[in-house]
C-alpha cells in the first residue's frame, strides 16, 4: 500500500439536479465514527424533510474502515457510488453524503447511481486534497557515549522528541515521519554504541 494519504482540506458541498429530483452534497474531513455519526445527525435534523440521506466514508490509514449506506435507495444504487468517488479522489478520513429530495420521477437503478456519483464529484470537486503525513513513534536506547551521534541524528531527521530519560544509560523516545524510519533504522545498526530501537504501538 502506499505511504501516500490524502484527505479534504475543509467541509464542502455540491448539488446535482435530474427530473425535479434534487441532490444535496456534502463532504467533510472526519477521524473517527463518532464525527460520522455526530455529522450525519446535523445534516439530519437540517434537511428533515428529505427523503434519504445516504452516505459512504472511509476513515484511517493503512488499516482502512469504510461503509457505504442506501438509505433506503434500491440496494448499491447510492452507498456505493457515494464510496466509489472517496476512492476515485484518493481520500481517506472523509465522509460524503448526499440528501435527495424526491422530485416525483423514478430514476432507476442507473439514474439513481449516476445522480449519486455525480452530486459526489461535484462536492469533492470543490475542495482540495490535503497529504497526510504519517509518523511513528520509536524509543531509542544507546551508551553515553554514542548521545552526540543520537543528537546529529535527531537533527538530521526532524524528529519531535516526546521524552528523554538518562540513567546507566540513555532513552529517547520520539516521533518521525515514517518513510525516513528506514534510512535512520540502517545508520543505527551500522554503529556499534546503539544498544535498542523499538517501535512503539
Amino acid at each position: 500500500m502506499s505511504d501516500k494519504f490524502f484527505t479534504i482540506q475543509a467541509s464542502t458541498s455540491g448539488e446535482y439536479k435530474e427530473k425535479g429530483s434534487k441532490f444535496l452534497a456534502f463532504a467533510f474531513h472526519v477521524s473517527s465514527e463518532k464525527e460520522v455519526r455526530e455529522k450525519l445527525d446535523e445534516l439530519r435534523k437540517e434537511y428533515y424533510d428529505a427523503r434519504h440521506h445516504c452516505y459512504a466514508y472511509v476513515i484511517g490509514l493503512k488499516n482502512q474502515s469504510f461503509r457505504a449506506n442506501d438509505d433506503g435507495e434500491p440496494g448499491h444504487s447510492a452507498g456505493d457510488p457515494i464510496l466509489g468517488q472517496i476512492r476515485s479522489f484518493e481520500l481517506t478520513n472523509c465522509l460524503a453524503v448526499v440528501v435527495r429530495y424526491f422530485g416525483g420521477t423514478k430514476l432507476g437503478v442507473g439514474g439513481l447511481v449516476n445522480a449519486y456519483k455525480v452530486a459526489t464529484t461535484d462536492a469533492l470537486s470543490h475542495t482540495k486534497r490535503v497529504e497526510i503525513i504519517t509518523r511513528i513513534c520509536v524509543e531509542l536506547k544507546f551508551g553515553y557515549s554514542s548521545m552526540g551521534l543520537v543528537e546529529r541524528w535527531m537533527e538530521e531527521f526532524d524528529v519531535v522528541k516526546v521524552e528523554r530519560n538518562y540513567t546507566d544509560s540513555c532513552a529517547i523516545t520520539f516521533d518521525l515521519v515514517e518513510n525516513t524510519w528506514p534510512e535512520l533504522l540502517k545508520k543505527i545498526e551500522e554503529q556499534v554504541g546503539i544498544l535498542h530501537a523499538v517501535l512503539e504501538d
